[in-house]
């Protein structure tokens, strides 16, 4: 019976036994608290409210060891209004009226001091203002005084400086450069600067009607300088120089093309056939092209195949299999007499002997090359003139490539260079034959479209890149559907 007691009933004992013992230290602590609030030395402003009132009386027994119940049940008035008759005690008295001492708090009421009579027959002083109830304080002045005695807080920010220790290891290293003779670069700079000359006379403005003063036109592309260079240097007014390569053009072509003599409406008879002349030569230039693409995509009529051939390529190996079964049977049989017939090669070891022999040669033949190369060069000694002559044109072939290659760098300018994935193809000529020449402006018929001719030259003066016309890709059929009122009349 009590080793079922004790397993059953024994746990249950211990948790009350600890409750029990967990409240009977809360109680001391309040015991504590009541204590410390009802001594002599606790002193409160408030009359009404005594030591003993901070005190809360007996609580309500509650379960404080649910975590809802510690805001529901928790009584934190009596704290709250022990710090605020702390707080108020700061604020109206500069702390605790515990801590002050009895001379501060305390004087001897000796009754009022005896006031002087003033002569009555003395008058009153001129400029000085008689005391009443215009001297007296605003009441709304007195509210907005302020009347607490706790001293501000310190502002620690106003103490401290960004990036103090920075400055102040700056400060320091600046110092034992100083201390070097070692001038900063700031310093250097200020120390380099032009001198002005400030006895100098400002540059007066000059009258208009001054026949001879300098020409500025405000039109230009130009600026006037108004100032000293190192002046609209730091002001941020002086302008950027520009780069000599963008005033160079991408092209040495004009942006109008003036057309050869014979474009003429009223050409003279021998530029009209130059003009003939180069005009053909671009058509037979167009004419080997396709002939070339032509002999590309051509083929030999004669190997066109036939029937015949295409049954002779189908039954080729059929009738010359059986033959060449027989033949593969008897090979391996052959092969494997061959093999066991063959004997592995093994290479001999090479004696001492030998190995010095092979040794000394290859020292033979290495001091023999030295010697060659030695007296080669002792024989370049008497080939100075004809070095001489060899590196002589060496550089006057290395001149001419390069003015081959100035030349060619000077020719690619007028030519346009590859700027997209398409290559330029330049317009076709406009030229009129013989029987179509007209004796007048009136009788001339205009011959291609001056959009297209502006465009072209965009692309060969490389400022656009060459294009093509967007093809238009038709997606889905056109359906075409007679109306009622068209089937009625057809």
């Amino acid at each position: 019976m009590s080793g079922w007691w004790r397993q059953h009933c024994g746990s249950g004992i211990q948790k009350k036994k600890k409750r029990a013992c967990v409240f009977s230290n809360m109680a001391a602590a309040r015991r504590l608290k009541r204590v410390a609030v009802s001594q002599p030395g606790f002193l409160t402003l408030n009359p009404k409210v005594g030591p003993t009132d901070l005190v809360s009386s007996r609580r309500k027994r509650v379960n404080k060891n649910k975590k809802k119940n510690w805001n529901k049940y928790s009584d934190v008035q009596d704290v709250e209004e022990f710090l605020e008759d702390v707080r108020h005690q700061e604020r109206t008295t500069g702390g605790l009226l515990s801590e002050k001492s009895d001379d501060s708090l305390f004087f001897l009421d000796v009754g009022q001091p005896k006031k002087v009579e003033e002569k009555e027959a003395a008058e009153p002083v001129k400029g000085k203002k008689r005391k009443g109830k215009s001297s007296r304080p605003l009441r709304i002045d007195l509210i907005l005084q302020h009347d607490s005695r706790v001293a501000p807080p310190k502002d620690v920010l106003a103490y401290q400086k960004p990036n103090a220790k920075k400055l102040r290891r700056a400060a320091e290293r600046a110092e034992k450069l100083a201390a070097k003779g070692v001038v900063p670069r700031s310093k250097k700079r200020l120390l380099n600067r032009p001198v002005v000359d400030r006895t100098s006379k400002k540059t007066e403005t000059e009258a208009n009607n001054n026949p001879e003063r300098d020409f500025y036109d405000i039109w230009g592309q130009e600026t006037k300088d108004l100032g000293e260079p190192w002046y609209l240097q730091q002001t941020r007014k002086k302008l950027v120089k520009r780069p000599e390569k963008l005033n160079e053009k991408p092209s040495v072509l004009p942006a109008v093309e003036v057309i050869a003599p014979g474009g003429s409406y009223n050409p003279d008879f021998f530029s009209h056939q130059e003009l003939l002349r180069e005009a053909h030569e671009v058509e037979v230039k167009k004419k080997k092209v396709e002939d070339k693409i032509e002999r590309q995509l051509a083929y030999n009529k004669e190997d066109t195949a036939t029937e015949e051939t295409i049954l002779r390529e189908q039954v080729e190996g059929l009738v010359e299999e059986s033959e060449e079964e027989e033949e593969k049977e008897d090979a391996p049989k052959e092969d494997g007499e061959e093999v066991a017939v063959g004997a592995i090669a093994v290479a001999d070891k090479k004696t001492e002997r030998q190995r010095k022999r092979e040794k000394a040669e290859k020292m033979k033949e290495q001091q023999r090359l030295a010697e060659r190369r030695q007296t080669e060069q002792q024989q370049q000694l008497f080939q100075l003139r004809s070095i001489k002559t060899s590196i002589k044109q060496q550089e006057e072939k290395t001149q001419v490539r390069q003015k081959r290659r100035k030349a060619k760098e000077e020719a690619q300018k007028a030519q346009p260079r590859r700027l997209g994935k398409l290559k330029f193809q330049p317009q076709d000529m406009e030229v009129q034959l013989s029987d179509e020449l007209a004796g007048s402006l009136r009788q001339l018929k205009p011959e291609g479209s001056v959009l297209m001719d502006r465009f072209k030259s965009l692309q060969k003066r490389n400022l656009i890149e060459p294009r093509e016309r967007a093809k238009f890709k038709r997606r889905l059929k056109v359906k075409y559907v007679e109306k009622r009122a068209f089937k009625e009349i057809s």
